[in-house]
């Protein structure tokens, strides 16, 4: 799915979920790239998990993510008051667009024409990039599958692996068109190449742009989890660090980061540890070398106020974006991440667009799944994602007006007539003497019944009405 480079253009557009997945499962490329892809990735996550007592660290993760959020408040407010005392300015953003103007002003403050970004979802969220090039400023992406797509005119097809949807030569190809990098087929070459090109934009760069894995609101850290040394050289090198992160990162103590990125990573990637952990907790002292002058951590809410409120959607917040949800979705890895039009897509972002965008916007997300279940069974704080799901398609078709609605666009799917059908089905099966009249007349008449009934029949075979009830055929049997 490729786009331009206008701002308007990258709004959020979920709408046309069905078209372009219906596009991605006739891609042959598509397909394939994806399915070696999560058969890897899957079979490295089963690995490194291997020995551990699973379940008992899962129920650790999740234990330290409601902990967490029981006490959010208060944490971010802890959080707060020692990021400032360490010298790290703290910013509020009660939605994307102001989280923006906040790097905005930032940047603006310093003269800044230049930004170079470390790997951010929330920055993803926020369409950051396209609205630094609107103000004039460059955003350059460091992360090697972010600064694929973003050579390619694209999104993140994966919270993890952004560039995951195309193979080595596709990669090859864009390379040489946009940079003039050799073709080849050497994955190793590819990566130096493109680090060769990183590094003077790195040296450069007026400021450096970052996500958040953990904030610890006892020491005041941001804990950043990278595998390329792209995070590393964003956060270190510019002279003034922007970290962005939704308000649901927060976490009480370092004790508690040991546990959740024992999961992240063996989720995420299969690795028992990544090449980097970078910890953060102000910036760059007069007796020090290295390290930027400045340190700004925006705290972006964007719904996630919303979600908190209520007592079951509240599991949504616990996600540490590992993207083993997506790794292991017979949805996802049949469509790619694009299909779903959405910053976040697979399972995660069936139950966390919705809040985001409205359910107006993402009638269809709740609905793209099986409920197979495998995502909550590999979750690793263990989010119930299946028993949301069916939460959110009651409630994009809910329309009981006593009731206030819990999420934006609540009832957007709602139809007059699927209603109607319903309510006719209740009444019919509450009076026997309906329901016997009722199923005789069908059977009577069903050489009248359609050999299509909607989307179910698409790839299904009509069931044929029986010539005779149940209660006929018992009857005749003396039953």
């Amino acid at each position: 799915m490729s786009e331009t480079a206008e701002h308007t253009d990258h709004h959020i557009d979920a709408k046309q979920f069905h078209p372009r997945a219906q596009a991605a499962i006739h891609n042959p490329k598509i397909r394939k790239n994806f399915r070696s892809a999560m058969d890897g990735l899957m079979a490295k996550r089963k690995a490194a998990f291997e020995g551990w007592d699973l379940e008992t660290l899962r129920d650790l993760g999740a234990n330290v993510r409601l902990r967490a959020l029981a006490n959010l408040p208060d944490l971010l407010e802890q959080l707060e008051k020692k990021l400032t005392e360490n010298g790290i300015r703290v910013h509020w953003a009660v939605d994307g667009d102001e989280a923006c103007r906040i790097v905005r002003d930032i940047c603006k403050a310093r003269d800044a024409r230049t930004v170079i970004k470390g790997k951010s979802m929330v920055s993803e969220e926020m369409e950051l990039n396209h609205y630094l090039e609107e103000q004039g400023i460059e955003a350059l992406e460091s992360d090697l599958g972010e600064y694929i797509v973003q050579l390619a005119g694209e999104t993140p097809s994966h919270i993890i692996m952004p560039a995951i949807h195309k193979n080595t030569g596709e990669i090859s190809e864009l390379m040489h068109e946009k940079t003039g990098t050799d073709l080849s087929n050497d994955v190793e070459y590819l990566t130096a190449s493109a680090r060769q090109q990183l590094r003077k934009k790195f040296m450069n760069a007026d400021v450096g742009v970052s996500g958040v894995n953990f904030a610890v609101a006892e020491t005041g850290t941001l804990c950043l989890v990278e595998n390329e040394g792209n995070g590393r050289m964003t956060t270190t090198v510019p002279p003034c660090h922007i970290a962005v992160t939704g308000i649901e990162k927060v976490v009480p103590s370092m004790e508690d980061v040991s546990a959740l990125l024992a999961l992240l990573t063996r989720s995420a990637t299969g690795q028992h540890i990544t090449t980097y952990f970078n910890m953060i907790s102000g910036p760059r002292k007069a007796e020090e070398l290295d390290g930027p002058e400045e340190v700004h951590l925006v705290l972006v809410d964007n719904g996630r106020s919303s979600i908190y409120q209520d007592d079951e959607l509240l599991d949504t917040l616990r996600c540490i974006r590992c993207g083993a949800c997506m790794n292991h979705c017979p949805v996802y890895t049949r469509i790619g991440g694009h299909a779903y039009g959405t910053t976040y897509p697979g399972p995660i972002g069936k139950i966390l667009m919705p809040h985001l965008i409205g359910l107006d916007e993402g009638r269809h997300l709740p609905s793209a799944s099986s409920l197979c279940g495998a995502c909550g069974e590999v979750c690793p704080v263990k989010i119930p994602i299946p028993d949301l799901l069916v939460r959110l398609r009651q409630e994009s078709v809910d329309g009981d007006k006593l009731h206030p609605a819990k999420v934006r666009g609540h009832g957007a799917k709602r139809s007059a007539i699927e209603a109607m059908i319903w309510k006719g089905w209740a009444w019919m099966h509450a009076s026997p003497g309906v329901y016997r009249l009722g199923t005789a007349a069908a059977s009577k008449l069903r050489a009248l019944q359609p050999a299509s009934a909607g989307a179910w029949t698409n790839c299904r075979t009509a069931p044929k009405l029986a010539a005779k009830t149940l209660h006929q055929r018992m009857k005749e049997r003396g039953q």
